[in-house]
């Protein structure tokens, strides 16, 4: 465990480093960030300028326009970082001041509302040296205020900012170590960060899923999401008024069934509501809970999921909602569209099971009424039992007595629907039958696993796969 600063000793550590220098840009909150270094002591030979350009036509005369003149973005805070370091660039000779580092720290953030109605968020980043002869790296990440109150949202912000400066230039060798201190004398409360992605020289060798894996994994945020690229992407910016279609799985690995679930679960969705693909966000999520469901996390099994899912070309997010009326709830947060939700018969127990809903005062009817809100609903794949061969549908279902009329509700009221087009060729296909064949290295699993799969698993030894050894190699 590191050595816990405080934002003053931290600050005091840059400030009384002679080869970092560089600027702070903060708009929207205040300069709270900078103000720390200053009053920390010795930030002459550390900051070359601190500046807030609040009012909008002095930013956009400085940075530029930005469309539909949004300015708490990813885009605005980058073009703030680069700017900054080109202003340096310029204005400081390397032959008169040796050695330095250089560095720009901006934020670009929106408070609580005078009505409390909107808790606000914004992008915090960083770009820096490691070196005076080093291209710049960049560390960008949003964030999510919990607070009730700006004053209290400012000095979060502002103990964030240092953290995340200090952290740069003492824990870069090693993200994770970086990632847990961002929340050093923060409350996990107090503070949400939703998407972080690293760039630039000193992290070549991040991969930045890894890197949200963390978030989730360390309480700071409940989801993060990144698209078949391996990209991090802002939840907001994919999910916000559209609809949504999800399937839930441990996609270890991705099979037939798993597929053949979303793609008759999304086109019985589109119908439905008369959706069209690009109004529709289609997510395959992973719990924390299902990465954890052998142990700690092993994050070669985390990467190996979402390699196959990226390949297929699917969006993932990752998420610590065991419970499923909290990823429906989540959903809520940014859209009032339509949601849809792919699951198994063995899922759909588990959501009619009441010992999951224990720590709700209101138990299994509160989390009902936020999993099956209006214009939601779920499409039941059907699941062939491997002993009694029988076909266990939404007509022959048996959940406990005690919530027999509410199931027959849901269903009558279609939030609860039958997969009916789906393969029967598929029924037989198991997840765990296809990894005892992978490690086993026992054939005839490929033809259960979408076209692709395959090949990238034999190629890259996913899921305990090993090459068959050749007769030759012993001739």
């Amino acid at each position: 465990m590191h050595q816990k600063l405080t934002p003053k000793q931290k600050a005091l550590a840059i400030n009384l480093d002679p080869h970092i220098y560089g600027t702070f840009a903060e708009i929207g909150a205040g300069q709270e960030t900078v103000r720390h270094f200053f009053r920390a002591g010795g930030a002459s030979q550390t900051i070359a300028k601190a500046m807030s350009a609040y009012d909008k036509d002095f930013s956009d005369a400085i940075y530029g326009k930005e469309v539909r003149n949004r300015y708490v973005t990813q885009n605005r805070l980058r073009k703030m970082l680069r700017y900054e370091v080109s202003l340096i660039e310029e204005r400081v000779s390397r032959e008169t001041c040796p050695g330095r580092k250089f560095f720009s720290y901006a934020n670009t953030v929106t408070t609580i509302n005078f009505d409390k109605t909107m808790k606000g968020h914004g992008w915090v980043g960083l770009r820096f040296q490691l070196d005076e002869n080093d291209d710049y790296n960049e560390i960008v990440l949003h964030v999510k205020f919990n607070e009730n109150d700006a004053t209290l949202q400012q000095e979060t912000l502002g103990g964030l900012g240092v953290n995340l400066i200090y952290g740069a230039f003492n824990y870069s060798d090693n993200p994770r170590k970086m990632i847990n201190s961002l929340f050093d004398d923060i409350n996990n409360d107090n503070l949400e960060i939703d998407m972080i992605d690293f760039s630039g020289p000193a992290f070549n060798y991040v991969d930045n899923r890894l890197m949200s894996l963390q978030l989730v994994k360390n309480g700071m945020t409940d989801a993060v999401i990144f698209n078949s690229e391996g990209n991090n992407m802002l939840p907001a910016d994919i999910l916000y008024r559209k609809n949504i279609f999800a399937v839930r799985g441990s996609f270890r690995p991705v099979t037939l069934v798993n597929i053949d679930m979303f793609l008759k679960g999304l086109e019985m969705f589109n119908k439905d509501w008369q959706c069209s693909t690009d109004e529709t966000e289609v997510l395959f999520e992973i719990t924390i809970s299902n990465l954890r469901a052998a142990g700690d996390i092993d994050e070669r099994d985390f990467l190996d999921r979402v390699d196959v899912l990226g390949k297929l070309g699917y969006t993932v997010i990752i998420s610590n909602f065991s419970e499923y009326y909290r990823l429906i709830d989540y959903f809520a947060t940014y859209t009032n569209g339509k949601i849809g939700v792919a699951m198994g018969v063995n899922n759909l127990l588990d959501v009619f099971d009441e010992n999951y809903y224990k720590n709700l005062s209101g138990g299994i009817l509160e989390a009902f009424g936020k999993f099956f809100r209006k214009d939601m609903r779920v499409y039941l794949y059907p699941y062939k039992d491997p002993e009694t061969h029988e076909l266990l549908t939404a007509d022959n279902l048996k959940v406990a007595d005690s919530l027999k009329e509410l199931y027959k509700y849901f269903k009558h009221n279609n939030r609860i629907v039958d997969i009916k087009d789906y393969n029967p060729d598929y029924s037989e296909i198991y997840s765990r039958v296809i990894l005892e064949k992978i490690a086993n290295h026992v054939s005839g699993w490929e033809k259960e696993v979408p076209e692709g799969v395959a090949e990238l698993i034999k190629e890259r030894g996913m899921f305990g796969y090993k090459e068959e050894l050749k007769l030759k190699e012993f001739i």
